[in-house]
């Protein structure tokens, strides 16, 4: 199957307004092959990008809360934050989103994890005199891939892009291998050139390659299988989520950083050359003196070497408690998510770093004061990690807590479930009359209808919302209490529904956050002069009973 070559064009990098773009990116998109990439294409090969583990002393899983600040720059803006993106790179990382979510909608590509790897390769290019076009003065080159302690590249660009025409070396802010740009080579800012040591066409490049196969990198394990495959090492997969996930809380932009010594440039661990011994020549041998004979001892039998005991490793990650996690919304989870890191001899894995994240969350649940939707918690000396702080979003639904950790071949990962209940309304303990006129009897003249009556249902002094109450005209019976009119037999006020019929009782809409109750209107039409009874009752049987007092109307002037 021929590879994939997408072409991403007309795009001005005048265009501040992301929605703008997102709808011209969409007619620009060009797919220049109409076939889709195999998986295959983007496995790891040795002409990857980065297919070749460089030894980088940066590939630790990072504490998201901790990150190294961006090398400070020159004048204004030195000190912005610890997770500062240079604005030409933070522009570039969110364009390459919006072209590769026109083109390929179904890769869920976030710019976020194109700003974890160039965290990673090139530090966002600061220290190599990023510019706003995104080119850098200084070049951005790997060591030389000639097979000397890694992968042996030979020249495939003529040395157009990496300055090397006899081995190929990894170049630009995303570390790309010439043999590599040549298919996944994109023009990301619309000036008509592939060039991978410009930010903008390298970062669209990236994209498209992570989304090589028809990957959806919402899919947890072919983001990690994308990851892989930029650079086949899991140290390095870890680090780039470490990174991605703290930029998805929030990433400020800073000023591009100048040309300077930091930081250092890709680096490549060679293998160490072992020293030559050096010969010492032989003493003269002195004669040696006539041995006495000794009894020959008895040969003991050789000692088996012992085999080097395994360092243990982390082996599993076990749910304590429920899995189950349910509050009501806008509170707090009394269960606290906790898990066990267990290592390959079933002792506690202490000190590890555990990632806790709220996934496909329809609650705005959060953990937290500072609202954040992850948290890295390192495990006790008794292997165990505990997230503090969960709290209820303000909607009812769910969501899933992951908790991932890392060992040096995969990815461990347990989850909970969470649920948020709806906060149960207060219950109403007293409706009483709130209109304009409460502070008098009621009174209609009779022909006329009683309009602009209200009523506020309150539970404990403050308003009840979710109150529902049921209006209807009342007289007593033989024993005292209050009961329903007879529709068939009453000749009192009466009300109307839906359909303009007339009714003696309503079901009313249930109260706001005020309250309030506006009652509908009650009509006389017919209606002989008397007292006539309306009552108002809840669910949970708060009642309030009011006098109606209709008048004769006026006799006609003579």
């Amino acid at each position: 199957m021929k590879p994939l070559h997408r072409h991403l064009v007309n795009t001005s990098r005048k265009v501040l307004c992301t929605a703008a773009l997102a709808a011209s990116l969409t007619t620009a998109a060009v797919v220049t092959n109409t076939s889709t990439a195999d998986a295959g294409e983007s496995e790891p090969t040795p002409d990857s990008p980065q297919a070749t583990d460089r030894g980088d002393a940066r590939l630790d899983l990072p504490d998201p809360l901790a990150d190294p600040a961006v090398p400070p720059t020159a004048g204004a803006g030195a000190g912005e934050g610890a997770s500062g993106i240079p604005a030409t790179a933070l522009d570039a990382y969110k364009r390459a989103e919006l072209s590769v979510a026109a083109a390929l909608p179904g890769c869920k590509l976030p710019w976020q994890l194109l700003a974890g790897i160039g965290r990673v390769e090139s530090v966002h290019a600061s220290g190599y005199g990023l510019k706003n076009d995104g080119y850098t003065e200084k070049p951005i080159r790997g060591p030389r891939l000639d097979g000397n302690g890694f992968a042996e590249i030979k020249d495939t660009d003529k040395g157009e892009f990496d300055g090397d025409a006899v081995y190929d070396r990894a170049v630009g802010p995303l570390q790309f291998i010439p043999s590599t740009w040549a298919t996944w080579g994109a023009d990301g800012n619309g000036d008509s050139k592939r060039d991978p040591n410009n930010i903008y066409d390298a970062a669209l490049g990236a994209g498209l390659y992570l989304c090589a196969g028809d990957r959806n990198l919402s899919d947890q394990a072919q983001l990690d299988r994308a990851i892989l495959s930029y650079n086949n090492s899991r140290e390095y997969v870890n680090t780039v989520l470490g990174y991605m996930h703290q930029y998805q809380n929030g990433v400020a932009g800073v000023p591009n950083p100048p040309a300077g010594s930091f930081p250092t440039p890709p680096t490549t661990t060679l293998p160490t050359p072992k020293p030559t011994p050096t010969r010492t020549p032989a003493p003269t041998p002195k004669p040696k003196p006539t041995p006495t004979p000794t009894p020959t001892p008895t040969p003991s039998k050789p000692q088996e070497p012992q085999k080097p005991t395994p360092t243990p490793t982390l082996a599993k990650l076990e749910l304590l408690g429920s899995a189950e996690l349910k509050a009501e919304a806008g509170s707090a989870f009394t269960a606290v998510p906790r898990i066990k890191a267990v290592l390959s001899d079933g002792k506690p894995a202490a000190a590890k770093p555990i990632l806790f994240e709220l996934k496909d969350d329809s609650t705005g649940s959060f953990i937290g004061a500072e609202g954040k939707t992850f948290l890295v918690v390192e495990t006790d000396s008794e292997g165990i990690a505990a997230l503090p702080g969960l709290k209820a979003g303000a909607k009812a639904g769910g969501f899933t807590l992951r908790v991932a950790a890392y060992n040096t071949e995969a990815q461990l990962t347990v989850s909970f479930t969470g649920t948020v209940t709806a906060k149960p309304a207060p219950v109403a303990d007293k409706l009483a009359r709130t209109d304009a006129g409460a502070d008098k009897p009621l009174e209609v003249e009779a022909g006329k209808s009683l309009k602009g009556l209200e009523v506020t249902a309150t539970a404990q002094g403050k308003a009840a919302e979710g109150t529902q109450v049921t209006a209807g005209l009342v007289e007593k019976n033989e024993g005292g209490a209050w009961v329903p009119v007879d529709p068939a037999k009453s000749k009192g006020p009466w009300f109307k529904d839906k359909d303009g019929a007339k009714v003696t009782s309503l079901l009313l809409a249930p109260t706001g956050a005020d309250g309030k109750i506006a009652l509908p209107e009650l009509f006389t039409t017919d209606v002989a002069p008397g007292t006539y009874h309306l009552r108002l009752i809840t669910k949970d049987n708060v009642v309030l009973v009011l006098d109606l007092k209709i008048t004769a109307a006026p006799a006609p002037a003579a």
